[in-house]
């Protein structure tokens, strides 16, 4: 294993039972949390275990992924104790489907919220929830239903240095000069701020306005006002100025052929040199 610039011996282990007391402290949805050495996905394992009735509440963490996915379907890897990989389940019953496309929203809003106030740096969202430091990627999430059970992974670069990092458009809280590279507080803190947006939006019965979500995501949104390019799934390609999300949690673009919501696709902030 690569150890980087920062030794093993400063790539402790998280401890499961130490961090699951302090979780279970906090009011709100969390029921139970497990570190485990390696899983193949963290997303995968949750999946199974929401299928078998697995309990709403539950974490899932990960000191290294065998077969991480991000989303698209693209691998997630890294050092194992470089990063946060976990996953959470959920049951949000009280949610209409035509809501949950704000989920992985929620996350984007909780993890860009929660470790950009703690490591004191400026970090965005590129809908619908990569997590970035100027152009570069510190953090992606990827949502899964599962049945009538709500899965989110997330992905935190926290230790890794440069050369340890998957591509050159990303970056780590290392990289970016971070005095906070304690992964179990910065752990602690996104699930402290996802269990609140999640309950948030759930007792407003998935309203986005009343929840106080909307507002939150457009603040930290990056997209919104910009000419983009977006990658749609089927192979086309949409272009135009990103003016809002909507109640679904799409992303409103202005095209020279109207106003059209978008779903899913991947998204390019176009700038003069593109």
């Amino acid at each position: 294993m690569a150890s980087g610039r920062y030794g093993d011996l400063n790539r402790p282990g998280l401890r499961g039972r130490d961090l699951e007391r302090s979780l279970l402290r906090l009011p709100g949805v969390w029921t139970s949390l497990r570190v485990v050495d390696s899983v193949d996905s963290t997303n995968a394992e949750l999946a199974r275990l929401a299928r078998a009735g697995g309990k709403s509440g539950t974490v899932l963490v990960a000191e290294s992924q065998t077969a991480g996915r991000g989303r698209l379907d693209r691998e997630w890897t890294s050092p194992p104790r470089t990063g946060l990989t976990f996953s959470v389940l959920l049951r949000p019953e009280a949610v209409a489907p035509s809501a949950w496309g704000w989920f992985p929203l929620i996350a984007g809003v909780a993890v860009a919220g929660a470790v950009g106030t703690l490591a004191e740096l400026d970090v965005r969202l590129k809908w619908p929830n990569d997590v970035l430091v100027g152009r570069r990627k510190l953090a992606g999430i990827l949502a899964e239903r599962v049945d009538d059970a709500l899965v989110l992974g997330i992905g935190v670069n926290v230790l890794a240095d440069a050369g340890e990092l998957p591509v050159e458009s990303a970056t780590s809280l290392a990289v970016e000069a971070s005095e906070v590279l304690d992964r179990a507080p910065i752990l602690l803190a996104v699930l402290r701020e996802i269990g609140k947006r999640y309950d948030e939006f759930v007792r407003s019965s998935g309203d986005p306005e009343g929840s106080g979500l909307a507002s939150a995501y457009r603040s930290l949104c990056s997209t919104l006002g910009l000419q983009v390019r977006v990658e749609l799934p089927g192979g086309r390609v949409a272009t135009g100025t990103a003016l809002d999300v909507d109640t679904a949690g799409r992303l409103v673009l202005e095209t020279d052929d109207g106003v059209e919501p978008v779903g899913a696709g991947d998204v390019v902030h176009v700038t003069a040199s593109d």
